[in-house]
């Protein structure tokens, strides 16, 4: 069965642009490094709260069935989790993935297991905020750059897909050309290159970090973790050690058609393109 065989409800919202193809996982909330802008407050000392694998992969069966076309896996450090290689590979043999991650633990041994990965459709999403080292390590995590731009290249000459992701409260013309060339050195091109704010959920409110966003704001993509689903992946973030809920839609997850059902009823009778006034994607 392929996404353009369905037929539904789900489906056809979803190929008239009333919902967003993606369905988005959180497989983890734990992290080796702690982010200052963090929407999860992830770190080495977070617990490992985990969407278990066999949950991941009846989400990616069921999505395909329901008719979306794509699966987002982010975290936490989805790579903490040993089997995380082979599961995102079994994953995409339902739909494609973007996978999310911070690329500090490519060593060799997590490197010779990601091979399974090429040529697969799944592109790995690597965070690299500022084309210098201390001010991207400010932000994230020391030595956080010198991995992040040795992973890169080990990535793509293995033939894996790699995208980056910048995320920031503002950046110069001047400071992003830099940051351009330097993506572009390591082997990738603009349009694998995305720019995010930061948003003001999270460790950024303890900072005094980000922008404001309500659910106008955030694409109504389907988020499923192991507490709920949710109306983005911007929803179930924490702040002072708590999950936020305000963004919940049901506590239900599994058959998948019962959140996806409610977010559509959610989101049916918006004028289209009444989300993502902050472009976050």
């Amino acid at each position: 069965m392929t996404a353009s065989t369905v037929d539904g409800p789900i489906a056809g919202a979803v190929a008239e642009g009333t919902l967003p193809g993606r369905v988005w996982m959180y497989a983890n909330y734990h992290c080796n490094i702690a982010c200052v802008y963090c929407l999860t407050e992830s770190g080495p000392r977070v617990a490992p709260r985990v969407l278990d694998a066999q949950a991941m992969l009846d989400v990616a069966r069921q999505a395909a069935e329901l008719g979306f076309t794509d699966l987002g896996v982010t975290g936490g450090e989805i790579f903490l989790r040993p089997e995380m290689p082979d599961l995102l590979a079994e994953i995409s043999r339902h739909l494609p993935v973007i996978a999310l991650t911070n690329a500090t633990l490519f060593q060799r041994r997590l490197l010779d297991r990601i091979d399974v990965l090429a040529g697969l459709p799944v592109a790995l999403q690597i965070s690299l905020d500022r084309p210098d080292a201390d001010a991207n390590d400010a932000m994230r995590a020391p030595d956080n750059f010198a991995k992040v731009v040795a992973a890169i290249p080990e990535l793509v000459a293995r033939g894996i897909s790699v995208r980056i992701a910048t995320t920031v409260e503002s950046i110069d013309d001047v400071e992003l050309d830099r940051l351009c060339a330097l993506h572009r050195g390591l082997g990738v091109p603009d349009e694998d290159h995305v720019i995010r704010p930061i948003v003001a959920r999270g460790r950024a409110i303890d900072h005094g970090l980000g922008v404001g966003a309500v659910v106008t704001d955030l694409p109504a993509e389907l988020t499923i973790t192991a507490d709920g689903a949710f109306w983005s992946p911007f929803g179930p973030t924490v702040h002072g050690g708590l999950l936020d809920t305000d963004l919940l839609i049901t506590r239900t997850t599994a058959p998948l058609s019962v959140p996806a059902k409610a977010l559509l009823r959610l989101v049916e009778g918006q004028p289209r393109g009444a989300d993502s006034a902050l472009n976050i994607r």
